[in-house]
């Protein structure tokens, strides 16, 4: 646990890490066959959010202007800047223009709620943007793609919803039957308090084995090509960037402090680890080449969460009492 626990608190490190090993073992050793633990990763990195759960904060009271403003950038700013980066970018590779709209399309991830904490902004709201995120984002996300990119990338629409079903649904309905079983037998209070904080560690550890798997099957590619690495960066940036901007603008003019961050979490932060197991698994050899660009997202999401606590502070000041 304490090393598990590390990885989770390290993820600026571990990530990399776990890139970096993928991409050695890619170069030394067979690795078709790990294709097949993509799936089990996924579901190790959802499973752990979905125990944490409550379905009753769907339907809970309250801020209904930060949710509002969640699903408006989420759904119809968000996907449509990762479109227009991709027809300048990647005009002639809709392979990579399809990566960097999968990352744009699933918004939220536990990190959103975590990094909402961090930054001393509305939780509560964090993850109520981050469950209603999840699900809209794996409702929409095969409409989006068929509308954008149904004439260049060959996708089949039951196969797509068949992979996010496994992915969201299996592991919600265990995450339930987890939660309520150690509810009744410890009570809610012991639940919360001894068993709760034990299962997001765990989410991280399929988040890096979705990442090594990605590398160590992709990644020679990348040195094949560096160049290659830096043209995927570069409207990665572009991306995250507009997204930040975007957001805490927003933030700022339209919501209060904690509401703010949670807002600027709920947005910024893109469910990378569904994104990539959709990518390996639903769309052939056009997902395997996007799964490179969303590897390689992970990198600039978990370090600019990180610079962006610092900066919280100057962008949302805390009101003096």
């Amino acid at each position: 646990m304490a090393f598990v626990g590390w990885l989770s608190k390290h993820l600026s490190l571990s990530i990399p890490l776990f890139m970096l090993l993928g991409l050695v073992v890619g170069l030394t050793l067979p690795t078709a066959s790990l294709a097949v633990l993509i799936a089990p990763f996924t579901l190790l990195m959802v499973y752990p959010m979905m125990v944490g759960v409550k379905p009753q904060q769907l339907v809970a009271p309250g801020g209904n202007a930060v949710q509002l403003w969640a699903l408006v950038l989420n759904f119809l700013f968000i996907p449509f800047v990762a479109f227009m980066l991709g027809r300048v970018f990647f005009a002639n590779q809709p392979a990579l223009a399809l990566g960097l709209l999968l990352a744009a399309l699933l918004p939220t991830s536990g990190m959103t709620i975590s990094w909402t904490g961090f930054a001393k902004g509305n939780v509560p709201a964090a993850i109520k943007i981050t469950v209603i995120g999840l699900f809209l984002g794996s409702v929409l996300t095969p409409f989006y793609v068929q509308f954008l990119l149904g004439s260049k990338i060959p996708m089949q629409l039951g196969m797509v919803f068949q992979q996010i079903l496994l992915f969201i649904a299996v592991p919600l309905i265990a995450g339930q039957i987890t939660r309520n079983f150690l509810v009744r037998k410890h009570g809610a209070e012991v639940f919360q308090k001894q068993y709760a904080p034990k299962f997001p560690p765990f989410s991280s550890l399929g988040v890096l084995g979705i990442v090594f798997v990605a590398m160590a099957l992709k990644g020679p590619s990348l040195i094949e090509s560096p160049s290659l690495i830096v043209w995927l960066f570069i409207p990665l940036l572009l991306l995250y960037g507009v997204n930040y901007v975007v957001s805490t603008f927003v933030a700022r003019q339209r919501l209060n402090r904690g509401d703010g961050i949670a807002l600027v979490y709920g947005t910024v932060m893109r469910n990378l680890s569904i994104a990539l197991a959709l990518s390996m698994t639903a769309f052939g050899e056009a997902g395997a080449e996007a799964a490179l660009l969303i590897a390689l997202a992970y990198i600039i999401q978990v370090q600019s969460a990180a610079w962006y606590v610092k900066f919280s502070e100057k962008l949302f000041p805390q009101q003096k009492k």
